[in-house]
């Protein structure tokens, strides 16, 4: 069978070359034409590790190819990926734009029998609205299947999560979907999921959702343990091995960001709230996560006092290492409140570049980290990049006019850093 993927994010892309390394023949779809010129010639324009040299062997050997016309991909496919956007909109609900935009234009272009599988993270009972958005705009009486099979791609992991996932789930009570889907992942070893499309849908809010809890939580035992002068790490530690518990998403740090969970918190809750169950737990989850900048920013004005004109670093601006994305990046909600406190300010990643509109702003950003650091009165750690860890500590020392560093990932050595005369707090007390 033919696969047609319609969007080229990183899920898109990610799971497409997946299914050339199993051997199905792919295509990729995108109105932009930008994006799909740059990956017809073996570039990503965006950074996910590993994807790169896949991308170009795909390519090579011709089970992949990437086009603008939408009419024949659609004519010349059997199964369908939706992998769209979904972003929220001011009420905290998914934007339904681009979905509902893909899935008119299949029905435009239906030739044959198609299976439409949505993979975008879509609210319950999307799936059904998309096969009904379908027949709408169909012009004959081919039959479409349709089916929701979530995506659980970690951005930066991307790649190995998509060749040896932790389980698949279908969502589908169409025979010949189920039959195709399982077809299409039957070199996959996992456990595969058969459910409703509803429950399919809720799977991912709810795991996104749980995640993000575990994340806030441990941050909210952190404000205590920094209180009671305990090192949060070593109560952590503690709870992950209990196997009900689980070492995962236990890291206290500067809270969540990404394209994923702030969006998933929001709909989910947002969605409650319509049916009249609030879910009083993710409001929570949600306002501890927003007030988590604010209280590793009161640790630096404690020691600094008034941060007018003092030099602050910031060191990451990626909401996570090994990705590009800085969507509800905690950096820039940090960023933004440094030029509000007039500080003088440098930054440091070493994949994103910062946007003219805090350039203009007097923000500089530096290509290497030693630059950066020169003068300062702080460094802020956003990001816990591993060249980070690696740096010469000693010699940054040196290069400061303040020796503090405030460690918002807890990766570094607390004893360590006070070993070279640096006073250095992490979230929680260290």
């Amino acid at each position: 069978m033919d696969v047609l993927f319609i969007g080229m994010g990183y899920v898109g892309t990610t799971t497409a070359l997946a299914l050339c390394q199993a051997g199905h023949k792919v295509t990729g779809f995108d109105v932009d034409k930008r994006k799909i010129d740059s990956l017809n010639s073996g570039q990503l324009y965006f950074y996910e590790p590993n994807l790169d040299e896949m991308l170009i062997k795909h390519l090579s050997n011709k089970r992949l190819l990437f086009t603008t016309d939408s009419k024949s991909a659609i004519e010349n496919s059997d199964i369908i990926f939706i992998t769209v956007g979904t972003p929220s909109l001011e009420s905290g609900k998914a934007d339904l734009t681009y979905v509902k935009a893909a899935a008119k234009m299949i029905g435009q272009y239906m030739n044959k029998e198609k299976t439409v599988v949505v993979k975008s993270t879509v609210p319950v009972g999307t799936t059904e609205k998309v096969k009904e958005w379908i027949a709408e705009s169909k012009n004959n009486h081919s039959q479409v299947s349709v089916a929701m099979n979530p995506e659980f791609l970690r951005e930066g992991n991307a790649l190995e999560d998509a060749l040896y996932p932790d389980r698949i789930v279908i969502g589908s009570k169409d025979n010949k979907a189920i039959t195709d889907l399982n077809n299409l992942y039957q070199q996959w070893s996992c456990p595969i999921i058969q459910t409703s499309s509803q429950a399919a849908e809720m799977i991912k809010y709810a795991s996104n959702s749980f995640l993000a809890t575990k994340i806030s939580f441990i941050n909210e035992i952190a404000r205590l343990c920094d209180a009671l002068t305990i090192d949060v790490n070593q109560v952590a530690k503690g709870m992950g091995f209990d196997a009900r518990i689980g070492p995962h998403f236990l890291q206290a740090g500067l809270g969540y960001g990404g394209s994923c969970f702030p969006k998933d918190v929001r709909e989910l809750a947002t969605t409650a709230f319509e049916h009249g169950v609030p879910l009083e737990i993710l409001q929570k989850v949600e306002e501890v996560n927003m007030n988590q900048s604010q209280f590793f920013l009161e640790k630096v004005k404690k020691r600094l006092g008034s941060l007018r004109g003092k030099k602050l670093v910031i060191l990451g601006l990626s909401f996570k290492p090994h990705t590009d994305d800085i969507r509800e990046s905690v950096s820039l909600r940090l960023l933004e409140n440094l030029i509000n406190e007039k500080a003088q300010i440098s930054v440091h990643d070493p994949i994103v570049k910062l946007s003219s509109v805090y350039l203009n702003q007097g923000v500089t950003q530096n290509i290497y980290p030693y630059e950066a650091v020169k003068n300062a009165d702080a460094i802020l750690l956003c990001t816990d990049w591993p060249h980070y860890k690696n740096l010469d500590w000693k010699k940054i020392h040196s290069l400061m006019n303040q020796a503090c560093v405030f460690d918002g990932r807890n990766m570094l050595d607390a004893d360590k850093m006070k070993s070279l005369h640096f006073h250095y707090e992490g979230i929680g007390y260290s």
